[in-house]
């Protein structure tokens, strides 16, 4: 009997995504494009407090005064494509003090040991308090997470975007330190794999591979994607600077790091790229010269985490994929509609896993199913970096579909929402990467399109 109900349920949502690609997508864009280009300026904050810099929130009033690391970097990208689209030249040089100002308010808690918070309020405290205050409760500042790998990205964005790089020369050995730390501090030596300290702050809030496991334990794709790229814009910002060896030795550490991924994170068996354990116990000789059964070395450094997340795709986005790698990725599982394709884009987990559950949490916000504007984008991205033209197409429609609806039924949109009926679950007003979905449109409607790094 289980096993009818599914296959049923495979069947509606197939026919729930075929019904979906062929809706008018076309008529919500204008619908989408007034709305956005009327409230993108909320998100722009002056500077105040801890805040030395103007700087762009996530919006909503759940994070309508705080600096968040990734938000800010890839709101910044959706900005820029608003401001190619209607700004004009006042706008565009306005807009440029609070996107600059996100990575200079970072880079003001910057320091030698390489520690810069996930985020920023106007209350925060000086960042030698703050350390002090770490030293107490957890014995130092790489036992907790700090900001993600995206600071460099978010700058060589910027920078690529305006070909500008001298604002960022006075503060960018904070910028490398920052970076160092992640492969100092926050690498298992034995796989070159980066790790969280712990689950707080990742971003993708109750991801299983992460959520509740020990600490300094999980080996997160999603995190080892971000940082290569990561690195890979210290390369290109080290270059603009003209500081060549620096960025040779650079591309060294992302060379490193490719292989290390695709060497430990990539499952032949599924077709897949996955987190992995590092939790696993030294070796240790027995007391006795022999023992029965035990003493042998193991030879592998970590294990495998076969958990059916989004953040596998993230393999594709940062262009760490083989060709033939990608190739299983898309076919076995961006088109599973038993696992992730669903009609409003991808699952953050697949419904075959025990842990998906589609009810609204909002600390931590919930990545066990519903589909979040954010993984539509990066996949819609990655999809396009191998060539795969007809699945790209299919997302950002299913994305346009999603956020056209949420506007014209409740004037605004949300954080996250079901994946069969594209209905929201959570926190009307917000912003943030959801705007994202207007890079989509100028790909579907073949206009000028705006990238991240």
């Amino acid at each position: 009997m289980k096993q009818i109900i599914f296959i049923l349920f495979s069947v509606l949502i197939t026919v729930g995504s075929l019904s979906a690609q062929n809706e008018n997508w076309e008529k919500y864009v204008p619908i989408i494009k007034t709305h956005i280009y009327n409230d993108y300026k909320g998100m722009f904050k002056e500077e105040g407090g801890a805040l030395k810099h103007p700087y762009i929130t996530p919006g909503s009033d759940q994070y309508s005064d705080v600096l968040w690391d990734w938000d800010s970097w890839l709101t910044n990208v959706a900005v820029r494509q608003i401001l190619i689209d209607k700004g004009n030249a006042k706008e565009k040089k306005e807009a440029l003090k609070y996107e600059q100002g996100c990575v200079l308010n970072y880079l003001e808690y910057g320091g030698m040991d390489g520690w810069i918070p996930y985020i920023i309020n106007r209350k925060s405290p000086a960042r030698y308090e703050w350390l002090q205050d770490k030293d107490e409760k957890t014995g130092g500042p790489f036992e907790t997470n700090m900001h993600k790998p995206c600071l460099a990205q978010h700058a060589a964005f910027l920078v690529q975007q305006d070909g500008e790089v001298e604002w960022l020369r006075e503060k960018f050995y904070f910028l490398q330190a920052f970076v160092n730390a992640y492969m100092n501090h926050l690498t298992h030596k034995p796989t070159g794999l980066a790790f969280w300290a712990n689950d707080q702050g990742i971003g993708v809030d109750n991801d299983p591979s992460t959520y509740y496991r020990p600490d300094k334990s999980s080996g997160n794709i999603y995190l080892n994607a971000m940082l290569y790229k990561e690195i890979e814009a210290m390369v290109f910002l080290a270059g603009k600077l003209n500081l060549s060896e620096i960025a040779v030795a650079y591309q060294k550490d992302a060379d490193r790091l490719k292989v290390n991924i695709q060497e430990h994170c990539w499952d032949e068996r599924d077709g897949c790229y996955y987190s992995v354990d590092l939790n696993l116990s030294d070796y240790h000789r027995p007391e006795k010269y022999w023992s029965l059964h035990i003493g042998a070395p193991r030879n592998w450094d970590c294990l495998i985490q076969r958990i059916d997340g989004w953040s596998g795709f993230m393999a594709l986005w940062a262009g760490i994929a083989t060709e033939e790698q990608a190739e299983r990725i898309v076919k076995e599982h961006y088109q599973d509609s038993t696992r992730f394709n669903c009609p409003y884009g991808i699952r953050t987990l697949s419904p075959l896993e025990k842990m998906y559950n589609v009810k609204a949490t909002g600390n931590p916000s919930s990545w066990l199913g519903p589909i979040w504007g954010v993984s539509n984008y990066l996949v819609f991205q990655g999809l396009l970096k191998y060539g795969y033209e007809t699945e790209a197409r299919e997302m950002a429609i299913e994305t346009v579909l999603l956020f056209g609806k949420d506007y014209e039924r409740n004037g605004a949109l949300h954080e996250y929402y079901m994946p069969e009926n594209g209905e929201p679950v959570l926190n009307k007003g917000f912003q943030n990467w959801n705007y994202l979905v207007l890079n989509m449109i100028a790909y579907l409607e073949g206009t000028e399109r705006i990238v991240e790094f």
